[in-house]
């Protein structure tokens, strides 16, 4: 279900993909607007993703991973190796992101279990994720999947308000 994000030589996101990829991040309007990702939830633009992308990729041990559905784009997310903080030893999901059409289908469900899966193959412990503390939609997501809240701080791109969570990855 889950495929690496496809670069051209040029480390490009392929044009019919960035236009996907933007579908899927408009979509999500109202996720947009209280993250403060895009400068206009209502007007995101192909070449925003694309600067959004590469800022991630540019970072090491980021992935950016794609779910399709009979073909059509239906998710994406980022993970991280290791968090910058040198003391946490866990992996990280920067972001899930699900096509606001497919909402409720279990797509995002899926997509983070799969996740889970990779970083226990890889002999990982546990993994943690940040959600807006204006996200109760996404804190119910992730609470309902088995992580647990273990603290708060602010996201370091943008300083926002944070909920840290956390699940155990057993074998």
């Amino acid at each position: 279900m889950l495929q690496p994000l496809p670069l051209t030589p040029d480390h490009d996101i392929p044009a019919p993909l960035l236009t996907e990829l933007t579908a899927l991040y408009a979509s999500n309007r109202e996720f947009q607007a209280l993250s403060g990702d895009f400068p206009d939830p209502d007007d995101i633009r192909p070449e925003q993703v694309a600067r959004a992308l590469a800022e991630e990729l540019a970072e090491p041990g980021v992935e950016v991973s794609l779910a399709r559905s009979e073909g059509r784009l239906v998710g994406v997310v980022i993970t991280l190796a290791h968090h910058p903080d040198p003391a946490d030893p866990d992996p990280w999901i920067g972001l899930l992101m699900v096509d606001a059409g497919a909402h409720g289908r279990g797509y995002g469900r899926r997509i983070a279990e799969r996740v889970a899966e990779r970083f226990r193959a890889e002999g990982r412990t546990a993994v943690r994720l940040a959600v807006l503390d204006a996200n109760p939609k996404g804190l119910a997501f992730w609470t309902a999947l088995g992580y647990e809240v273990i603290g708060h701080r602010r996201d370091l791109q943008l300083g926002r308000p944070c909920a840290v969570l956390r699940r155990e990855l057993r074998p």
